[in-house]
């Protein structure tokens, strides 16, 4: 004999918390205290929101995702610190992907999708109409700026910017630290990367601390940056040199 499933919704949502009208919520989700969700939101299955966390209208969050986690900060952890973080802001019309992650003190702009198993850690902000790709991850106190495509498995490392409309493609890594995790002079040293308006970054490239990406400068697939990229040239080798101007129809200009 089959047991039919009973048709009550089971969830845990704070009295304290606001639902916006035409939203509704999947199986075993937890909506944490004074979280506040806009009207006509679709929350997923096993979905956790934490305190505070503030979600515009037309959101929608897939399954299993995770919003306003607090951070974890090991003992030897040299970048985490505890400290009273904002609660999490998703902007209107926004698209969390299942399994996705979203830290405590993040502020994500509307109409951004950020996909499945993502990561965005505290104090990253996001604007409007950026894709995050599926397995990206983006650091902690990293600005992205608005229309950005960040592919699948980015990794945005903490204090970097990246200013509106860059690509930055599948697998592309960049890095903090010259001192590789060794001596306290390090310490003084954290600089992230920046991609200016435009910057593009071919597949499996990688970008050394502190680098500049160029307005409109495009770094070739496989590339090692390790100095400043000019605006508006192709660079491409090990490490990157430039190689010749980014075509004229290829100039966010004449888009």
């Amino acid at each position: 004999m089959v047991q039919q499933a009973s048709s009550k919704r089971i969830n845990f949502i704070d009295p304290s918390a606001t639902l916006g009208g035409g939203t509704e919520v999947g199986h075993f989700s937890v909506i944490g205290a004074e979280v506040t969700i806009g009207q006509n939101c679709q929350i997923g299955n096993n979905v956790t929101i934490h305190r505070g966390s503030r979600l515009g209208d037309n959101v929608r969050v897939d399954d299993g995702a995770v919003i306003g986690k607090l951070p974890m900060k090991a003992k030897i952890s040299a970048t985490t610190r505890e400290e009273s973080l904002d609660p999490t802001v998703i902007g209107e019309g926004c698209l969390i992907g299942t399994s996705a992650v979203i830290y405590a003190g993040a502020a994500i702009g509307p109409r951004v999708l950020v996909a499945d198993l993502a990561t965005v850690r505290e104090k990253v902000e996001i604007g409007e109409a950026t894709i995050v790709g599926r397995g990206a991850a983006i650091e902690g106190s990293t600005r992205i700026g608005s229309y950005c495509k960040i592919e699948t498995n980015v990794y945005i490392t903490a204090y970097s910017e990246i200013e509106d409309r860059a690509f930055i493609a599948p697998c592309v890594a960049t890095s903090n630290d010259n001192f590789v995790g060794r001596t306290k002079e390090r310490f003084k040293h954290y600089k992230g990367v920046t991609v200016k308006k435009g910057g593009r970054l071919g597949v499996n490239c990688t970008i050394l601390p502190g680098k500049v990406i160029g307005e409109d400068s495009l770094v070739a697939a496989g590339a090692l940056v390790t100095k400043d990229t000019p605006p508006r040239k192709i660079v491409a080798g090990a490490p990157a040199k430039p190689f010749r101007e980014v075509p004229k129809e290829q100039l966010l200009e004449n888009q």
